[in-house]
């Protein structure tokens, strides 16, 4: 199967993002795939914010976006669009990173309000850097989303719902179809 690289864009280790993209890992690793987290917020902000190109953090995510045949692009919208530490990483890789790559964007947020994000703010940058397919993405309401005092995490049926069906098709969509036989 493929290998999926998930980006947290989170600033927040504890943020509802960051769980639900593992929670959604999970879901794609039983599908078969090799999923590699990646939490943007890891990477150090001197080396962020001071766009340093060379250094060993920089390179490393540059190599496993290289490695990855799909990308899950996580973020929570903070002023309606995505986070800044997501941006400060995106603005690091080479231009045409995701060129090839079946990309799946997901934002949380605290109204519907915010919806459009994906489509407006964040699309129109994976489309720039190359992505050859961008799945339909998904935006689910923080209070959709509760994380548990024991870490485990339960979406809402109905955002649950369709999140499974956004990771089913992501996961369709990386899954190369059958070549057909040549004819005699």
């Amino acid at each position: 199967m493929a290998t999926v690289l998930s980006v947290s864009g989170s600033p927040s280790a504890a943020s509802r993002t960051n769980r639900l993209l593992r929670h959604l890992d999970r879901r794609l690793a039983a599908q078969g795939h090799e999923v590699i987290p990646l939490d943007v917020r890891t990477l150090p902000a001197e080396v962020l914010l001071g766009a340093d190109f060379t250094h060993p953090a920089v390179v490393a995510a540059t190599e496993l976006f290289a490695r990855a045949d799909g990308v899950v692009v996580g973020t929570p919208v903070y002023k309606a669009s995505y986070s800044g530490v997501l941006k400060a990483l995106l603005d690091l890789l080479p231009q045409y990173a995701l060129a090839g790559k079946t990309v799946l964007p997901l934002a949380t947020g605290g109204t519907t309000a915010h919806v459009l994000a994906i489509d407006y703010a964040l699309r129109p940058v994976l489309n720039s850097m190359g992505a050859a397919h961008i799945v339909q993405g998904w935006f689910t309401l923080d209070k959709d989303i509760t994380v548990h005092e024991n870490g485990t995490l339960t979406v809402a049926p109905p955002a649950a719902e369709a999140l499974a069906r956004v990771v089913d098709r992501f996961s369709t969509a990386l899954t190369p179809a059958p070549a057909l036989a040549a004819a005699s």
